[in-house]
């Protein structure tokens, strides 16, 4: 059995002028090592292919995969993660991870909300400003919290996040709609403990790894699990196992999310707690990052005695379940 690789490396991007942050959600030579030796070690033979645009060549080309492994990010629109998946589903041929509208989904945290939220999970109150035109008619409880509506690891995520009065709101709305180039997602600001809780399966299938909390030290940037705390942890955020009836609500609650979404094979959802010590859901990583030390993910397997080799089985097993292979 042959398996293809979908990725996005981020020297790859960088030697053709992108930025640290433009590259911010993308991996490194020892990401894309690490899940290719796990994958060996299961006795199956791996084809690295690359990004979209390799995808499409080798397409083209003929090649074909029994599976592919895709964690392709993409660089392009709110539909970059689901493009990927989107070709393999023309070719029929069976890949990790989410079909292309989950993903789509996913990425826009506005769409996100409005899925859950209809399934009864808890998320904060929100408004998503697709202009400046926008702004004035939000009417949301403050502190509000302001955030692209379509970025990952952190990005535009910052200290100035926290909107305190309605003064504050304008200026950082229009300056996140000029720098991403996207909708920004306006919501209630939650003040309680984070956390992240990492799934695995599909559908009745999909199963709680564990629950995360995400401890900010004193030199973490404050509010939030900003870029800078998320690329610069050490020494800023210490990450602990939740254990308890805390875990235990997260977890419930992760559980509904993944299944409401449809989302497939493993994942991470991000959870923060309100006013009351209820959890409430921030967003839904369908795809999320496979660093085998640095990831959230593969941090919330080690904190159990979860290899990331077993990781990654778990993945390709759920998949081929699907797939029928």
């Amino acid at each position: 059995m042959t398996v293809g690789l979908t990725y996005d490396l981020r020297s790859d991007w960088l030697s053709q002028g992108y930025s640290e942050l433009e590259t911010a959600e993308f991996d490194r030579e020892e990401t894309v090592a690490a899940v290719e030796a796990a994958l060996r070690t299961e006795g199956l033979d791996t084809e690295r292919i690359g990004n979209y645009r390799a995808l499409m060549g080798a397409l083209a080309a003929g090649r074909r995969w029994d599976l592919v492994f895709n964690f392709c990010e993409g660089m392009y629109g709110l539909g970059r993660e689901a493009l990927v998946p989107a070709l393999l589903d023309a070719y029929r041929i069976p890949y990790t991870f989410s079909d292309p509208v989950v993903l789509a989904v996913a990425l826009h945290k506005g769409l996100t909300k409005r899925v859950v939220r209809d399934a009864g999970v808890r998320t904060p109150d929100f408004a998503v400003v697709e202009s400046a035109a926008d702004i004035d008619a939000v009417d949301l409880r403050y502190p509000l919290f302001a955030k692209p509506i379509g970025e990952g690891t952190g990005k535009g995520v910052t200290p100035r996040s926290r909107i305190s009065a309605p003064e504050e709101l304008r200026p950082l709305c229009e300056s996140l709609l000029a720098t991403y180039r996207q909708p920004v997602l306006v919501e209630e600001y939650l003040p309680g403990r984070e956390f992240t809780t990492g799934i695995i399966g599909t559908g009745a299938a999909a199963r709680v790894i564990a629950t995360m909390e995400v401890i900010f030290l004193p030199t973490a940037e404050a509010h939030a699990y900003t870029y800078v705390n998320k690329e610069y942890c050490d020494g800023r955020v210490r990450y602990v196992l939740a254990t308890g009836e805390v875990a235990a609500a997260c977890e419930r609650l992760a559980l509904d999310a993944w299944r409401a979404l449809g989302a497939r094979d493993a994942g991470r959802l991000d959870i923060r707690m309100d006013e009351k010590g209820r959890p409430s859901l921030i967003e839904v990583n369908p795809l999320a990052g496979l660093h085998p030390v640095h990831s959230d993910l593969p941090i919330i397997c080690s904190l159990v005695g979860f290899s990331f080799q077993e990781l990654i089985h778990g993945i390709v097993a759920s998949a081929r379940q699907r797939a029928g292979i």
